[in-house]
């Protein structure tokens, strides 16, 4: 009996990731004024901010928000192995479960979304209007000669 637990504690050990962090993550999205319109790529609608979306960690996608009377903005929310991520597939590789790595990968359970929290903060329009110049330029002036 003891001989057949070993190949299966081995079977469980692997795609890691995927059973303890799971396949999809909660983005928090921050937004003001409160009352704007928030969309994401992947369908999601946010009604009040903060909004979490539940999103599939595989998953890159785009956030926007818009309201009339101001700019829209938009954030990519992209994904990247993390340390928790990467940890879980080297454990995968040492134990010989390398068909759980592959598990990790193709289901994204190795990735989380960057950045969360998602800010976005819209300007009325108008309001930020620069002349897109560093703090450090010099610009012209005329000087009057007399």
């Amino acid at each position: 009996m003891k001989k057949l637990f070993a190949p299966f504690a081995l079977i469980l050990l692997t795609a890691c990731a995927t059973v303890s962090r799971g396949t999809s993550e909660d983005v928090v999205i921050n937004y003001s004024p409160k009352d704007a319109k928030v969309t994401t790529t992947l369908n999601h609608k946010c009604s009040n901010s903060p909004c979490v979306v539940k999103v599939p960690r595989k998953e890159a996608f785009t956030v926007t928000a818009s309201k009339s009377g101001y700019e829209t903005k938009s954030v990519h929310v992209s994904t990247q192995v993390s340390k928790k991520g990467a940890a879980g597939l080297a454990g995968n590789l040492l134990l010989g479960g390398v068909i759980g790595a592959g598990v990790d990968v193709a289901t994204g359970a190795a990735r989380d979304h960057t950045p969360n929290p998602v800010e976005i903060h819209l300007n009325p329009v108008g309001q930020n209007e620069t002349n897109n110049q560093s703090p450090n330029s010099k610009t012209e002036t005329s000087v009057p000669t007399s």
